[in-house]
Formats: C-alpha cells, sequence, structure tokens
C-alpha cells in the first residue's frame, strides 16, 4: 500500500539530513517523504531542495501557518496520493526506526516501554495531565503525541478541522465511534538542535479543543457520521 512520510518544519535546517538519513535506514517501503514548511528562514528550505534529487523528499511551501502543524499535515496529505500516511515531528524527538511498527498504530510514550528521557519535570505533569484529560474522550493513553500512522481517508475526513499541535486528540475525537486505535510503545527523545515550538498558547489551544470536545459529546446522538467500509491495510 503506497505510504508518505508526512514532515511538518519550521526552522529545522540541523535536523533534515539527519531525519532522512535515519528514515532510510528503516528500510520502510515508503513513496516520499514530504515535508510541509511554514516559513523558515534559517536554510531549512533550502535543505530539503537539495535533498530532492538524490532521495525521495519533496517540498511543500506554506506562506502563512494556517492550522499550525495540523493544517501542514492535512496540507502534505491534500498533495500526496498515498493511501497511509505516517506523521512525525522533524526535530528526532519521534524514533524513526519505530515507523515500521507504526505503519497502523499510534505510537504511545505512556504504555509500557514508552518513555520520555530528559523531559524536565514540569513538561512530564503538563503532557500527562493532558493525556488524562483527553483520556475520557479518545480511551487512548496518549493522544498528545504527533507521531501517528493513519488511512488518507479517515484523516482527511476526521482530521480537516483540526488546529494546532494536537491532531491526533481532535482526529480521535471526531472518529471514535469509526476509528479503531492501538497504541505501541515509544521512546520520545527531547531535541538535540533547534528550539521547541511548545508555548503556552498551544496549551491553550488544547483547553479549547478539549472544551469544544466535551460540548459534542454532550450534544451528541443527534447526528451521526455513517461507518467506514472496512478494509485491509496489508494482504497476506
Amino acid at each position: 500500500m503506497p505510504t508518505a512520510i508526512i514532515v511538518p518544519t519550521l526552522q529545522e535546517v540541523d535536523n533534515i539530513v539527519p531525519l532522512v538519513e535515519q528514515i532510510e535506514q528503516t528500510k520502510v517501503p515508503f513513496g516520499e517523504i514530504i515535508f510541509v514548511d511554514d516559513g523558515s528562514t534559517d536554510g531549512t528550505r533550502e535543505k530539503i531542495r537539495a535533498l530532492t534529487t538524490v532521495h525521495r523528499v519533496r517540498l511543500i511551501e506554506r506562506a502563512g501557518a494556517e492550522g499550525g502543524l495540523a493544517g501542514a499535515i492535512i496540507a502534505g496529505a491534500n498533495a500526496s496520493s498515498a493511501d497511509l500516511f505516517v506523521a512525525m515531528d522533524a526535530d528526532l524527538s519521534h524514533p524513526p526506526e519505530k515507523i515500521p511498527a507504526l505503519i497502523h498504530p499510534i505510537g504511545s510514550r505512556y504504555v509500557p516501554g514508552g518513555a520520555t528521557p530528559g523531559w524536565p519535570a514540569w513538561r512530564r505533569f503538563l503532557s500527562r495531565v493532558a493525556s488524562a484529560l483527553a483520556y475520557p474522550l479518545t480511551g487512548v493513553h496518549d493522544s498528545m503525541g504527533g507521531f501517528f500512522a493513519i488511512r488518507r481517508e479517515c484523516l482527511l475526513r476526521f482530521a480537516n478541522q483540526a488546529a494546532g499541535f494536537k491532531i491526533v486528540f481532535e482526529t480521535i475525537v471526531r472518529g471514535r465511534k469509526t476509528l479503531r486505535v492501538r497504541e505501541v510503545p515509544i521512546v520520545f527523545r527531547d531535541r538535540a538542535r533547534g528550539m521547541s515550538k511548545m508555548s503556552f498558547a498551544q496549551a491553550i489551544r488544547f483547553a479549547l479543543a478539549w472544551l469544544r470536545a466535551i460540548g459534542r459529546r454532550i450534544t451528541e446522538g443527534k447526528t451521526s457520521a455513517p461507518p467506514l467500509p472496512a478494509q485491509r491495510l496489508f494482504r497476506d
């Protein structure tokens, strides 16, 4: 099944080459790596363009950052004909070697075998609190991560209205009656190069998304989306 790896970028020039090399070392039969850049000025776009001649790499340039990370992932999906997408960060915090195990499930830091080494206590606390708040709505231990694989029709159907960082959370909440989710453990590494994009504003956006999801849960039942047809991901 054709697979594309979508990587949103913003000021990640030092991480591009190591990331492509590590993805290629996994031997995953992907069709292309789609970098979606939201206005980098540090040479990120030039670095990606230089790779397009010798690697299965494509660059999509966005003038702004509409929809944030979620909008970048949707833009990459709309530009691809792949049937299956893997989304991951550009900062090497998501382990490329886990892509084979992620081709269908969503990666989790909070199931046995997962970890967040090097995280300060405050960040670990906030992540745990957010995941705990999300669990009643998703049934997933770690819906705060951005390392996941999903079928094309599911992503474009349930994530089109997602914004900010928490595309996994919003996708699962909107599609919880249809989606089947399985988590696999990952070790989430803190970035070694560049600066984190996490901010207080992102926390506020999650809080608003959580409140909207609570509102939909209270009023649900009046309308529901028809189920997607059953589909197998792999052939025997």
